[in-house]
């Protein structure tokens, strides 16, 4: 278990599980918990007997977003105006969040429920694959502060239209599981009453797969992201031919033939 102060961290059978822990804030996202969470995603990163990261939510919420009163510079209320190097220096830690679940070596997977909002839908989106309740809500209604989803909207843009992601942003609209499902920003949506038994169904399948195979396809799928046609060809072209020399490309050959 983690010596964490707002998140939880623990390994189990390949499975790195990270929880989001300030429940009596709806985890809303402050810069010890930002932080907290890039170091825990650092530690799975590190141990090589993790095949699978999960992220969830202490609590009734995912993730409600950015804890608002970290935008006061007092006990009053009053926002600072004028520290714009905070800002950035505040700002490049969420950014570089997002960019460590993309760099991450492992399946990433968010498992949400309730609220994902704001940076908190951010972060459920920047998985690799997300599952959610039917209960769940996800949303950017940081217009409604006059503020922008401005880091987490790459992600969404990646995700869905272009006219889907900008009525998101403009409106602020809250929208369930299942709109979020068509829209193209989840994977899959589960029953609340069986939501754990099928995560823990999904993850320990997925947590079977061979790790190295794993690794590759995800670091493979990203690279290719802004490559051209050709260039993609030719990179999975090499990771295809060193993928042939790995132990569990040989083991499941042998095994394959075996079976026939």
């Amino acid at each position: 278990m983690s010596e964490y102060r707002k998140v939880t961290y623990q390994v189990e059978r390949g499975i790195a599980r990270i929880a989001l822990n300030r429940p009596e804030r709806r985890n809303a996202l402050d810069q010890e918990l930002l932080t907290e969470l890039r170091d825990a995603l650092l530690a799975a990163a590190g141990d090589e007997g993790v095949r699978v990261v999960v992220l969830s939510g202490a609590g009734k919420d995912f993730c409600s977003g950015m804890d608002l009163r970290t935008f006061a510079q007092d006990g009053l209320g009053n926002v600072a105006s004028d520290d714009l190097a905070k800002f950035q220096t505040e700002a490049r830690n969420m950014a570089g969040l997002l960019l460590d679940m993309r760099r991450h070596p492992c399946p990433i997977v968010a498992a949400v429920q309730g609220r994902a909002l704001g940076g908190g839908c951010g972060i459920a989106t920047a998985a690799d694959i997300v599952l959610a309740t039917d209960s769940a809500q996800f949303g950017y209604p940081e217009i409604n502060i006059g503020f922008v989803p401005a880091i987490v909207s790459a992600i969404l843009r990646r995700l869905v239209s272009e006219k889907r992601a900008f009525e998101l942003i403009a409106t602020g609209a809250t929208i369930s599981a299942q709109t979020a499902l068509e829209f193209g920003m989840i994977n899959r949506v589960f029953a609340a009453e069986a939501f754990e038994q099928q995560v823990e169904e999904f993850i320990t399948n997925l947590a079977s797969k061979s790790s190295s195979a794993l690794v590759m396809s995800k670091e493979l799928f990203y690279r290719t992201d802004a490559m051209q046609f050709e260039a993609a060809i030719e990179a999975g072209a090499e990771v295809n031919a060193f993928a042939r020399t790995t132990e569990d490309f040989k083991r499941g050959i042998e095994k394959f033939l075996k079976k026939t």
